[in-house]
């Protein structure tokens, strides 16, 4: 049966990446949010070599659920860029891992514009073939609203709009089920927590740092950023420690 709160038999780090591509040069905004593909095919290589299985939200659910045990942790994408599917792909691919790409479904062969005020450099985002493709290579596809929004700027209905036709455009684009959503910028409260639930996703992910702890909440899940100066010995012990969950308020 399903539940509301996660029970791990251990915490359960889900790690969240952004670009999978080399970093634009120093003093760029928001360069650490930027993964050069040779470090992240050393960080995977370093979860098969420990023995994790990188998962997307479905197949973590029922170790989240505590219905499994075993050593996982979850892959995610937030926004969906070409780079991810170019650079990531083959890489999950090449050691069975599945993720979960949170995409942004009215910017869908676009680029990410809602950086442009804080000055990052546009960068393509996959479009529905490419979702397609990445979604054939077996992974997943998330929900991150249909604008990349400030959801408690927006009006109840206009929220509810983000959350609901952004799952049902995606789902149409994708030709799969969209079960999962993260919340962009990590800005939400209460209200559109209910709305994810209303909307029918089977969790949620946030910004807030830590890995999943039994009692957590499946539309709060906390997850564990990854960004362009984690070295390997701190990617370790983002997985294996309490490094992480330092954060947990």
């Amino acid at each position: 049966m399903r539940s509301d709160t996660c029970a791990p038999a251990a915490p359960i780090p889900i790690l969240v990446y952004h670009q999978i591509d080399v970093a634009p040069a120093r003093g760029a905004a928001f360069r650490s949010l930027y993964v050069a593909p040779d470090a992240f095919a050393r960080q995977m290589a370093l979860l098969n070599m420990l023995g994790y299985r990188g998962l997307s939200l479905t197949a973590l659910q029922p170790y989240l659920s505590g219905e499994r045990r075993g050593k996982v942790c979850g892959i995610t994408f937030d926004d969906g860029y070409v780079n991810n599917l170019e650079q990531a792909l083959p890489v999950l691919q090449a050691y069975g891992f599945s993720s979960t790409c949170y995409a942004v479904s009215q910017r869908l062969g676009q680029t990410n514009d809602w950086d442009q005020s804080v000055g990052v450099a546009a960068a393509p985002l996959m479009n529905a073939g490419q979702l397609r493709a990445w979604v054939a290579g077996g992974q997943e596809v998330g929900a991150h609203t249909r604008h990349h929004v400030h959801l408690p700027q927006l009006s109840d209905t206009d929220s509810a709009r983000e959350i609901a036709a952004c799952q049902a455009e995606l789902e149409e684009a994708s030709q799969s089920r969209v079960a999962h959503f993260c919340y962009p910028y990590g800005d939400f409260g209460p209200a559109h927590v209910a709305m994810v639930r209303q909307a029918g996703f089977a969790t949620a992910t946030t910004t807030a740092r830590s890995r999943c702890q039994a009692g957590d909440d499946w539309w709060l899940l906390p997850r564990v950023p990854v960004v362009r100066s984690t070295s390997l010995p701190v990617f370790w012990l983002k997985l294996a420690t309490r490094y992480e969950d330092r954060h947990r308020l």
